[in-house]
Formats: C-alpha cells, sequence, structure tokens
C-alpha cells in the first residue's frame, strides 16, 4: 500500500516488511515439499502446470515462487479456519476436526500419490437451509479479500471459485460424503458466507481422472496446455511459462558437399 507523499513511518514500514516477508520465505522455501499431489490444487485451470509442481520442476529463470506476503496471506488462512471453527461451536455447532487417534481428517489414493486432508466434518447444529443433519457434512472454510468475498457473494462457489468447488467435491467423494458447508470470511470486516453443497459427482470424478493423469505422467509435457497460445492471460504469470512454451530448435540445415 502507497501514499503520497511519502512520510517517515512509510520506510520503517516498509523496512520492517521487507526484512519479515524476506526471512519467512526463506523459512518456508525451506520446508520438505508435498510428495504427493494434493487436492486443493487439482482444480486448478492448466493440467501442465498442475503437473510442473507435482514433478517438482524447476521454475523459470527469474521466478521466485511464493513471496513471504504470499505466504504470511495463506497462514491467515490457517489462522483464521480456527477461529471460524471457535465461532461455529459457540452457536452450537458440533464439529469433529480430527480422528479418535489425534490424526487429521483426509485421504490418500494412488498409493499415496494422490491426497488430501479436510477442515473438520459438522455432526448437527442450529437448523441452516439445505443442511440435512441426519448425514455428516464437510466443512470448509476460506478467507478472503474484500473483492474476492463479492465476487463468491455475487455468483456463488461454482462460478466464482472452481478450484475451491473442485476441492470440496473431491474431499466429499473421497471421504464418502453427500454434502457440504462451505464457508468464507471477509477479511476486511469479518463478513461471513455460507452454501451448502451437494456432491457433484461429474465434477468429482472428472478431477479425479485429472489426478490419475497427472500422478502417472512422466513427464509434465504429455498433459495439455490450458491456452493455445502464450500470450493468453492464463499463462502471464505461471512460474513455468517459458519452459512450456519453449520452441525447439529448428535441425542444422546440412551443408552443400561443395562446402564440405
Amino acid at each position: 500500500m502507497t501514499f503520497s507523499p511519502k512520510k517517515p513511518w512509510h520506510e520503517t514500514s516498509e523496512a520492517l516488511q521487507a526484512v519479515m516477508d524476506r526471512t519467512w520465505k526463506e523459512l518456508k522455501d525451506a520446508e520438505p515439499r508435498r510428495q504427493y499431489l494434493g487436492g486443493s490444487i487439482v482444480g486448478r485451470d492448466c493440467e501442465r502446470e498442475i503437473a510442473y509442481q507435482y514433478h517438482a520442476t524447476p521454475m523459470d529463470e527469474g521466478r521466485t515462487g511464493f513471496s513471504g506476503q504470499l505466504y504470511r496471506i495463506f497462514d491467515r488462512g490457517h489462522v483464521g479456519e480456527e477461529r471460524v471453527a471457535k465461532y461455529l461451536r459457540a452457536a452450537g455447532f458440533e464439529l469433529v476436526t480430527e480422528r479418535q487417534d489425534g490424526r487429521q481428517f483426509g485421504f490418500k489414493a494412488l498409493g499415496g500419490r494422490f491426497a488430501g486432508h479436510i477442515d473438520c466434518v459438522v455432526l448437527s447444529g442450529p437448523p441452516v437451509p439445505g443442511l440435512d443433519y441426519s448425514k455428516p457434512a464437510l466443512w470448509e472454510n476460506k478467507i478472503l479479500n474484500n473483492k474476492s468475498f463479492g465476487d463468491l457473494w455475487n455468483h456463488g462457489l461454482k462460478k466464482s471459485k472452481p478450484v475451491y468447488y473442485t476441492q470440496a467435491n473431491l474431499y466429499m467423494a473421497y471421504m464418502e460424503l453427500e454434502q457440504a458447508l462451505f464457508t468464507a470470511e471477509n477479511a476486511d470486516n469479518c463478513e461471513i458466507y455460507a452454501e451448502v453443497l451437494q456432491i457433484d459427482t461429474a465434477n468429482a470424478q472428472a478431477m479425479s481422472d485429472r489426478a490419475v493423469r497427472i500422478v502417472q505422467s512422466s513427464e509434465p509435457e504429455e498433459l495439455p496446455r490450458v491456452a493455445g497460445d502464450r500470450t493468453d492471460y492464463r499463462c502471464k504469470f505461471c512460474d513455468y511459462r517459458e519452459r512450456c512454451w519453449k520452441v525447439p530448435a529448428a535441425p542444422a540445415t546440412p551443408k552443400p558437399a561443395w562446402l564440405r
């Protein structure tokens, strides 16, 4: 956030954030990477981009991945999930966040190479339109900025946030649940969004098939790009854009015999 004219405390703020973000990025980048394809990313636009991540492909030169600030935004989401769960419990919802042995709820498939962990399961609570307490429901929560929250509010989960929609359907399918309560909190004013989903089996099957293709691929280039041209807006910020669109060098033209 930048204002003009610049004040002394702006310089202090920028310096403090810079050192926080630099050190936090170093710590997060050093963490061991996932050894599996996560259900939370399978719904992204480009199948090949997901495969690049799954195969731990080095990013293009000059690309550095997530910034320290973005890592902190992810952290805010994790803390926000715990906070919203606290509010739900206070309102009378019965939430189960782990198995009896203390392990987080989740699933593994394809020999452990495809997996996901869910926020929790709703067993009972106050009346909520569309929610049937005769059967358990998946609960997924996100923390969104005001613009993203507004788009979700206006268009619903399937249209506004297809990645989250796919995540919910995959989790329902693999956890053998028929319904989900998806909630989101507006980070600016703490407004709450809630939508009850019934499992979309077609979406779950299509994305499960995609996961199989990615996990069984030998290299990312076996899988399709989302776009037909590198100038497509969906390719603009991809960390693998140069590699993906690299054109193989044309074979050298043999010299005529009289020049050899």
